[in-house]
């Protein structure tokens, strides 16, 4: 009998970026597969190659558009269909995972919602990272392997050895991850108060801690249209801030969001590249998780434990 690889990679359309650099890490190819889109915008998708008896493995962020989520669900039910032994979903940016309860009567819980469809599609695990609520592990009855964009950002910001070094959140929402970073940094943690009169618009914002003085670190897991995080920067320079930098794990980065930190008082914006950054900033920076994701895909493969991947 030929020895078969003991996994495979593939990745969908908008995806293959992170997929090469994985591959690249794994020192493995990346798996061949065709997308054929029809006229009226529809499309299929089918696996070049045997992958029966393999344990496959999926690299798709399903951010806007809602083509890249349909793309992956038709990724797993084809390799259902080619019989792949296992098919485990790496998904780095993890749409919808804003509606993750019901805030108002009446509307609907996406992240419920995409759990079920990757559910029903038939993905035996998921890895994914920095998603928006932690307990959203909890709409999957399969394993789900959470990582941290941490394990890439705590050393970048020790890197910069900044004197006075603050940590700050945008809002009381990521107040505990901002924790975890200065907890585990030895620094003083400040926070922003804000107040949103609709979606995407922030009508006040206050700062409750110290910064003058201090080169603020703002933390974030998402920016989309960097109205909150362009706001907190800018109040905290008025403030006396020596200097503010934001990192942020999702670059969904909706318009105007490229014109809003360019003209902000922020020196830098740092993302992953979870999702990929095709507009144009002078200010934007992205670190790879590449790294993490491959290291995290092999030993899952190996049935090796992967919390030493966690920094904190």
């Amino acid at each position: 009998m030929s020895e078969k690889a003991p996994f495979m990679v593939f990745s969908g359309t908008n995806s293959r970026y992170l997929a090469e650099k994985i591959c690249a890490s794994l020192n493995c190819p990346l798996g061949n597969m065709n997308i054929t889109h029809f006229a009226d915008g529809e499309f299929a998708v089918s696996y070049e190659e045997s992958i029966r008896g393999s344990n496959v493995f999926l690299v798709q962020s399903t951010f806007p558009n809602s083509d890249n989520l349909m793309e992956l669900l038709l990724m797993i039910d084809a390799a259902k269909r080619a019989s792949a032994k296992t098919v485990v979903a790496v998904i780095p940016y993890f749409g919808w995972a804003r509606q993750d309860r019901k805030d108002k009567p009446r509307v609907s819980i996406g992240a419920k919602l995409v759990a079920d469809l990757l559910a029903v599609a038939g993905i035996d695990r998921l890895i994914t990272m920095d998603l928006h609520a932690d307990q959203i592990q909890g709409f999957f009855n399969i394993p789900v392997d959470h990582l941290y964009a941490s394990a890439v950002f705590l050393p970048y910001i020790q890197s910069l050895k900044l004197d006075e070094l603050v940590i700050a959140t945008p809002d009381v929402g990521g107040s505990k991850r901002a924790s975890t970073f200065s907890k585990y940094l030895g620094v003083p943690l400040v926070l922003c108060n804000k107040s949103r009169e609709k979606a995407n618009e922030v009508a006040s914002m206050q700062i409750i801690g110290d910064v003058k003085g201090k080169n603020v670190v703002l933390i974030d897991d998402i920016v989309d249209t960097a109205g909150t995080i362009t706001k907190a920067a800018n109040i905290m320079m008025e403030a006396g801030a020596a200097s503010v930098r934001a990192i942020a794990s999702h670059c969904v980065m909706s318009d105007p969001a490229s014109f809003r930190v360019q003209e902000s008082g922020l020196t830098e914006m740092v993302f992953t590249d979870s999702i990929p950054y095709t507009k144009k900033c002078a200010k934007v920076k992205q670190l790879s998780i590449a790294d993490m994701f491959a290291e995290t895909i092999r030993r899952v493969v190996s049935n090796e434990s992967i919390s030493s991947q966690y920094i904190i």
